[in-house]
């Protein structure tokens, strides 16, 4: 599935101090990937967050794929 993470995550200084969440939500980046890292899969997280679909657990890793790919330069 490709998905484009900017399509369904933003930074709002206004929403939770400006933490990456679920456009249209309180649901911070973060904790979907916690749940993630717990062993949780998609079908288990919507079911705890009716509002979510896959789509959008789909961006949170790819939000943190490109997290990880930044470089420093030295």
């Amino acid at each position: 599935m490709n998905v484009v993470w900017q399509n369904y995550i933003e930074s709002n200084p206004h929403v939770l101090r400006g933490k990456p969440c679920i456009k249209g939500t309180r649901i911070p980046v973060s904790l979907i990937l916690g749940y993630l890292a717990a062993g949780h899969n998609p079908g288990q997280i919507i079911t705890e967050f009716p509002d979510l679909n896959h789509e959008q657990i789909t961006a949170c890793l790819d939000y943190a794929r490109e997290l990880a790919e930044f470089e420093v330069a030295g």
